[in-house]
């Protein structure tokens, strides 16, 4: 179903019409017609449509998962919401670009919001802006213990604090080069580690300055 189709889809499962539904997301009747007749592609109160419809983001948003939401009730019911548990927050990034892991490559800044026409949700708050990142390469591929396979996406918190021990997007100031490492303290000095032992370990010098803290991983299979 394209968006527009599964949007009348929850609404109905709700038993909303337009202007009710608009009411309990916070937004006008008329961006709720547009978008279930196809006008507008996309919203950013996703979510809050989602909430108010009783049914999961990401299904609404991209057709991932199943309609419902763990702990909502079929719309055959008496209610279409339930009372059991408080409902998971979940945030929206966009994915912006990628970065290599194992060598110095091109990567971006981080961008506004309504930049990406691809986004991906995680229940993780961030701190200030942030965004995917998709890797590409193995130096953080690790034997054993923690390990990030190229092709998973990785949310960067541009303002989460980095702190030795963290994985990191670094960058160099005069270019738009970017690597992805784990920061490192030896002996009073900070290094760029890979997790893959055959990589070897990058000074982190004062020409070089952290982009982002990486929170979350998500490997995809499709």
């Amino acid at each position: 179903m394209e968006f527009k189709d599964r949007l009348k889809a929850a609404r109905r499962h709700a038993k909303l019409n337009q202007g009710e539904l608009a009411t309990k997301a916070g937004i006008t009747q008329t961006s709720i017609s547009d978008l279930e007749r196809g006008k507008s592609k996309a919203t950013a109160h996703v979510v809050k449509i989602a909430d108010a419809c009783g049914v999961n983001a990401k299904w609404l948003s991209d057709e991932i998962g199943p309609m419902l939401a763990p702990g909502s009730t079929s719309g055959s019911g008496e209610s279409n919401v339930s009372p059991a548990a408080q409902p998971t927050k979940s945030f929206r990034y966009p994915v912006v670009s990628w970065v290599a892991a194992g060598a110095w490559a091109e990567a971006v800044e981080p961008y506004p919001a309504g930049i990406s026409d691809t986004y991906e949700f995680s229940e993780y708050d961030s701190k200030g802006p942030a965004f995917w990142l998709t890797v590409k390469g193995d130096s953080m591929t690790a034997p054993a213990g923690q390990s990030i396979t190229e092709g998973t996406l990785i949310l960067v918190d541009t303002e989460a604090e980095a702190a030795p021990g963290k994985l990191v997007v670094a960058k160099l100031p005069d270019s738009n080069e970017a690597t992805f490492k784990k920061l490192v303290n030896d002996g009073g000095k900070l290094y760029l580690k890979p997790l893959n032992p055959s990589w070897r370990i990058e000074p982190f010098t004062e020409d070089c300055r952290i982009v982002g803290v990486v929170v979350q991983a998500l490997q995809k299979f499709y």
